[in-house]
């Protein structure tokens, strides 16, 4: 990689729902235009495009680098203060090393949306942080990230205690992370920054927290989060990015760090740290825990639909052995049939068990009506 270039560590693709701009196999031709060697995606929370951008960077000869931008619980800073943890929490970026990271990018990307975090989002605590930690890079999240906020706050011991957990969970696998967005906050942190890191040994890394692909779609963006927000572009107190956030060439980004090149060198390095490919492969559905023992996935499926069929003949006042129960019958043999030959019964039973949890609460949960494919059949 030439000494002169610049890798974006953290860049959002339009799978940040509401936040990105920019499509995810965009970014390889953003990459490869500005003759970047690599790239990393890094969305909010998910992994929903790693798969479109890990094969359009193929295509370009770009490497890859799979990421996510995680969302630190506030109890992980603020564990002493009891309404820490119904605040918006902290992003933090992960980027995969290797095979092992890649799996526990996916994993705690599951978790956070699993978790019943006391602030309303998908969120990881420290603990969850730590035990999947392995194969995996760390950034500190730049001027929202954890660190950066409690250096803002003027709590610099509070940051120090933190970024002395991150070290201890991510030896040799955390940088720093730095941002220029012309931002007054980011001036008065970014000392702050630079001491902690030099004073832990720790590397700084320049980033540009990328969400649109150049200046002219800032106004576009800028109306993509009031839409997300229900906001107005005239309100004045509300979430924005500034004209800054784009993908900047790397001429661009050495010349806004022309003071601190070794954070610009920092992207090379830690993007030799990070090849790792996402691979297709054939999907994996759940197995559903409504399967009886001893029995199967069609069976099951066959014997609930036998039951339900029953009911609703019994509910049609239609006696069983009504001509026009038999033929209700050897139509449900038929359908079941398809669905057994197709390989199908697994879906049907992952939509059974959500659609019949969504009945059984209180008020029942609007399902329907239930149309396409399945309009007219038994």
């Amino acid at each position: 990689m030439p000494s002169e270039s610049f890798i974006h560590l953290h860049a959002h693709s339009a799978y940040s729902l509401s936040e990105g701009a920019i499509k995810a196999e965009k970014l390889a031709s953003l990459a490869y235009d500005n003759a970047m060697p690599a790239v990393a995606l890094t969305d909010s929370a998910n992994l929903f495009g790693a798969l479109e951008f890990a094969d359009a960077c193929a295509k370009k000869g770009i490497q890859p680098i799979m990421g996510c931008q995680f969302f630190l619980s506030r109890l992980a800073a603020d564990p002493d203060r009891a309404e820490a943890g119904r605040l918006p929490p902290d992003p933090i970026v992960a980027l995969a090393m290797d095979a092992a990271g890649l799996a526990n990018l996916q994993r705690l990307s599951s978790l956070s949306f699993l978790r019943d975090d006391p602030s309303g989002r998908p969120a990881l605590t420290l603990d969850l942080l730590r035990e999947h930690n392995a194969g995996l890079f760390l950034l500190t999240g730049g001027t929202l990230g954890p660190i950066a906020r409690l250096l803002g706050d003027g709590r610099r011991d509070a940051a120090a205690r933190l970024l002395a957990q991150f070290a201890e969970s991510f030896p040799d696998r955390l940088a720093v992370e730095l941002h220029r967005h012309g931002l007054a906050i980011e001036r008065n942190i970014e000392p702050g920054l630079l001491a902690l890191a030099d004073a832990a040994a720790l590397p700084i890394v320049a980033a540009n927290d990328v969400y649109f692909a150049e200046p002219s779609m800032h106004e576009a963006q800028d109306a993509l989060l009031c839409i997300a927000e229900g906001r107005t572009m005239a309100e004045r107190d509300r979430r924005r990015v500034t004209s800054d956030h784009w993908f900047k060439p790397p001429a661009a980004m050495r010349a806004l760090f022309a003071d601190l090149p070794e954070a610009c060198d920092n992207t090379l390095a830690i993007a030799r740290l990070c090849a790792v490919m996402a691979e297709s492969r054939a999907p994996e559905l759940p197995i559903s825990p409504k399967i009886a023992p001893g029995t199967t996935e069609a069976g099951t499926v066959r014997a609930m639909a036998e039951a339900g069929l029953a009911a609703r003949l019994a509910a049609m006042d239609l006696t069983p052995d009504a001509e026009s129960a038999q033929k209700y019958r050897e139509r449900l043999d038929y359908e079941l049939g398809v669905i057994e030959t197709m390989g199908f019964s697994g879906y049907f039973l992952i939509v059974a068990d959500f659609i019949q949890w969504a009945k059984a609460q209180t008020p029942p949960i609007p399902v329907g009506p239930g149309r396409g494919s399945g309009a007219g059949s038994v």
